[in-house]
């Protein structure tokens, strides 16, 4: 018996038993073509995952930016007061990047604990 032959013989299902049509058929629980509610849930949790941490870290990023080019120049101006100027501006900074934090907590929630996911 070839070899070829051989494999047409060993994937004849029995008798009874339904042919498949394809791997994924007998192998997957669905058709990967096929679209349900729980894998449209998903993908659009992860997308909307990135766009959380995006949209996140670009406010602060630029209100950070714009922040310290503040103390800067207020440092320049008044050397003095540099004292004071860092003290609000690290306290600042603190505020604005706890937005970015939010938006990693809500996105780390869509991914592993996502509440609309079934």
């Amino acid at each position: 018996m070839t070899r070829a032959r051989s494999l047409a013989t060993e994937s004849v299902p029995a008798q009874g038993e339904p042919i498949p049509t394809s791997f994924a058929q007998r192998y997957c629980a669905s058709p990967p073509n096929a679209l349900n509610m729980d894998s449209i849930t998903s993908a659009a949790s992860v997308v909307a995952a990135g766009l959380a941490v995006g949209l996140a870290a670009i406010g602060p990023g630029i209100g950070q930016g714009s922040a310290s080019q503040g103390a800067v120049e207020g440092i320049a101006r008044q050397p003095e007061a540099e004292g004071k100027i860092r003290g609000t501006l690290l306290l600042s900074l603190a505020f604005m990047e706890s937005l970015t934090i939010y938006g990693l907590v809500v996105a780390l929630v869509l991914l592993f604990a996502n509440p609309f996911a079934g």
